[in-house]
């Protein structure tokens, strides 16, 4: 789960409520409409733009981009699990020089436009955070949005004055206030509940709405939609390169074979399943830290 923080004011108001200039449509759009599981090099490229400090690495970046932070993340692996998604082996950017340069001139256009680009982080939640969530009753849709809150509370201190969160909808609901995490008991009104938009004003905080198809629709959303899609396949190589070394990428990001698992319900996702089960069970693998027990029925109004 992923955020963006920008300082907008009237022009970029308006600037964010029209078509932007063609030439920074073509990099900023829905991740799946720009990314795929093999190329995330656009989303890396936004990431590093907007990285606060330079980074020589991929492990680097993701450092400033994480919420919790690696550290934190790897407290609940087991020592003999955590190389699985911690190794760094074959890690190298995919994006090349002129791609960063390319977003960052975007970045100064919108700065121009009245959007200026503050912050962005990501929250990670792993395959054993969301099986150990389900057993305490939790749903993933659920522990997506409990992400989303605390992206808005970091950013929200981050911004040190009240802001305007826009997130996707989370599993169709559309009452929001029965799900809040670590927004549950503040004090909040509600804007509306709907199929399309639910949102709410929270004392202290600001406003939150939850939009569907935000990340088409809006460009902030769009963006962060990108980085995220950057991080996530970042642990899938990592995933994949442990089990197969063979699925390395090469120096131009592509695949050196056509087995990289993309993670998702896929006939190359079910393959490499299959072939890693033996290798999993003699290094004693958890089957929870690895698969989803099973998919999340949708819970709210789709």
């Amino acid at each position: 789960m992923t955020a963006v923080l920008a300082r907008v004011n009237e022009q970029g108001r308006r600037t964010l409520s029209r078509k932007l200039p063609r030439a920074i449509r073509a990099d900023l759009d829905d991740s799946k409409r720009l990314l795929s599981h093999t190329n995330v090099a656009l989303g890396e490229a936004w990431a590093r733009a907007l990285a606060p400090e330079r980074v020589s690495s991929p492990a680097e970046l993701f450092e400033q981009l994480s919420l919790e932070g690696s550290e934190k993340l790897k407290k609940p692996c087991a020592s003999h699990v955590a190389s699985q998604c911690w190794h760094q082996q074959n890690e190298a950017f995919q994006a090349e020089s002129k791609i960063v340069a390319r977003v960052t001139k975007h970045c100064q256009a919108l700065a121009e436009r009245g959007v200026e680009l503050l912050a962005v982080r990501s929250s990670v939640l792993c395959t054993k955070h969301l099986n150990d969530a389900r057993a305490r009753g939790t749903n993933r849709f659920v522990a997506d949005l409990h992400a989303m809150e605390a992206l808005v509370l970091a950013l929200r201190a981050h911004a040190g004055a009240d802001i305007e969160a826009v997130c996707g909808k989370v599993g169709g609901i559309a009452e929001y206030s029965k799900f809040f995490g670590p927004l549950s008991g503040r004090l909040h009104a509600i804007m509306g509940e709907g199929r399309a938009r639910s949102g709410y004003r929270f004392p202290g905080l600001g406003e939150i709405h939850f939009v569907r198809d935000a990340d088409a629709a809006d460009p902030l959303v769009s963006l962060s939609s990108l980085i995220g899609k950057y991080v996530r396949e970042l642990f899938m190589s990592r995933i994949g390169q442990h089990y197969e070394p063979r699925l390395a990428l090469n120096a131009a990001g592509e695949d050196e074979n056509e087995r990289r698992p993309s993670g998702y319900h896929d006939p190359v996702t079910d393959g490499f399943v299959a072939r890693s089960a033996l290798l999993r069970r003699k290094r004693k693998i958890p089957d929870h830290c690895f698969e989803r027990e099973r998919a999340d029925e949708p819970i709210g109004e789709a």
